[in-house]
C-alpha cells in the first residue's frame, strides 16, 4: 500500500498534537465532478475548527482518501489508516456501497460521519448521518408535484447499486399514496454513456415524470440526452442528487423542467448561506468550483465530527454514541441537531432556471 522509496506523507508523521480524519470523497468516476468541491468545503471546515482551538486539544488534519474505487478497496485503505493510528475519525461523501463496506470495519473503532444523501435505514453503532433520506426528501417532493403538476405516472432511471434501488422501492409506495404509480424502472452501470434505449422506454411508458437516481456525470449525460430526444417538452424530471456543478455541466438547454430536492441550495438567500458563500469565496476565490449541496455536506461532516468529539470529551466510540443525542452544531443550514444518529433538517424543492436553481418552497417533512 505504501511505497518505501518516497517521503512519508504528512499524516504518517502525525503525533499526539494532531487528530487525523480520513476524508473519503470521489476523485474519479461519475461522482468526480463534485469531488473538488467536497474537498474544499471539508478543508474550510477543518480550518474553522482549528482556529477555534481544534478538538480535544489537538489540531484536526484531513487525510484524503479516494472514495470512487471498489467498495472493499476503499474500506481496506481506510481500515489501514485506522490500524496505523493515522486517523481517529472518518467523514466524507461517497456512495452507499462504500459506506456498507466501510461501516462494519471501522465504525466500532472510530466515529464515522457519513455525509451523502442515502436510502435510509443505517443503524450501525458509531455511524452518524448528516444528509437526506427518501422519507423526508423524496416523499414530500413527489406529493407536491402530484398536487401542483398532476404527476401520476413516474419512470425511474437510476444507477445500479443500493441507493437507487432502495429509493425506487420507497418511491413506488409514495406514488401509490398520491394515486399514481411507477410505470417503469431502469438501472444502469456507473459510467453509462448511451441513454437512447432508456429514453425510448420512457417515451413508450407515457410517464409524466422521470425520477432521476443517477450520480454525477451520468446525470449530466442523461440530462443532455433527454433534452436532445425532446422528452423535456412532455415529461418533467425530479432528482434527489443534482447539485450546481452538475447543473452547469448539463447546460441551460438540458435543464428545462428539471426539479431537485435537497437540504441545501447555494441560491438560498438566507444569512447562513450567504455567510458560507463569503467564507468560501474569500478562501478559494471566485474561480473555485461551484458550491452545492454535495460539497456543503462535507463541510457539515467535519463540523459534526468535531461537535461529537467535543461533547463526549473522548475518542471512545461508545461514549460518543451515548452523548450524541445532546449534540448540535451550526453551519450553512443553520442550527442542526441529531436524532437517532441522523441530522434533522429542512428540505427544499427547487426548479432549474438555466444553470442555477430557483428555490420554490420548503417541503413539509412531516408524514
Amino acid at each position: 500500500m505504501f511505497r518505501h522509496d518516497l517521503p512519508a506523507p504528512e499524516w504518517f508523521t502525525a503525533d499526539d498534537s494532531v487528530l487525523g480524519v480520513a476524508l473519503v470523497f470521489p476523485l474519479r468516476g461519475p461522482a468526480g465532478i463534485f469531488g473538488p468541491t467536497c474537498e474544499l468545503c471539508a478543508r474550510l471546515a477543518a480550518e474553522e475548527v482549528n482556529r477555534d482551538g481544534g478538538v480535544l486539544g489537538r489540531q484536526l488534519r484531513l487525510v484524503p482518501v479516494d472514495g470512487s474505487g471498489a467498495p472493499q478497496e476503499v474500506a481496506d485503505e481506510v481500515e489501514a489508516l485506522v490500524d496505523l493510528g493515522a486517523v481517529q475519525g472518518v467523514t466524507g461523501w461517497h456512495i452507499s456501497s462504500v459506506r456498507q463496506a466501510l461501516a462494519p470495519r471501522i465504525a466500532h473503532r472510530v466515529p464515522y460521519v457519513y455525509t451523502a444523501l442515502y436510502e435510509g435505514g443505517e443503524d450501525t453503532a458509531g455511524v452518524f448521518l448528516t444528509s437526506e433520506t427518501p422519507r423526508d426528501q423524496l416523499r414530500p417532493a413527489m406529493e407536491l408535484l402530484a398536487r401542483e403538476r398532476g404527476v401520476r405516472r413516474w419512470f425511474v432511471v437510476g444507477n445500479d447499486y443500493v441507493w437507487p434501488r432502495h429509493t425506487a422501492r420507497a418511491a413506488r409506495g409514495y406514488a401509490r399514496g398520491c394515486g399514481g404509480c411507477v410505470a417503469g424502472e431502469v438501472y444502469l452501470p456507473l459510467g453509462t454513456h448511451d441513454f437512447e434505449p432508456v429514453l425510448r422506454r420512457v417515451e413508450r411508458s407515457d410517464a409524466d415524470a422521470v425520477l432521476m437516481l443517477l450520480v454525477g456525470s451520468d446525470a449530466v449525460r442523461f440530462n443532455r440526452a433527454f433534452a436532445e430526444y425532446g422528452l423535456h417538452a412532455r415529461c418533467l424530471r425530479l432528482s434527489t442528487l443534482m447539485d450546481e456543478n452538475m447543473l452547469v455541466a448539463s447546460g441551460p438547454a438540458a435543464t428545462e423542467d428539471l426539479y431537485s430536492t435537497a437540504g441545501f441550495f447555494a441560491s438560498l438567500a438566507n444569512r447562513d448561506t450567504l455567510d458560507f458563500h463569503g467564507q468560501y469565496a474569500a478562501r478559494y476565490g471566485v474561480e473555485a468550483p461551484a458550491l452545492g449541496s454535495l460539497g456543503e455536506s462535507c463541510y457539515e461532516g467535519v463540523l459534526l465530527l468535531a461537535a461529537l468529539l467535543k461533547r463526549a470529551g473522548t475518542l471512545d466510540v461508545s461514549a460518543i454514541g451515548a452523548a450524541a443525542g445532546a449534540v448540535s452544531y451550526e453551519g450553512p443550514r443553520g442550527l442542526l441537531r441529531l436524532r437517532d444518529a441522523h441530522v434533522r433538517q429542512r428540505i427544499y424543492l427547487a426548479r432549474a432556471d438555466g444553470i442555477d436553481f430557483d428555490v420554490l418552497t420548503e417541503l413539509d417533512t412531516h408524514p
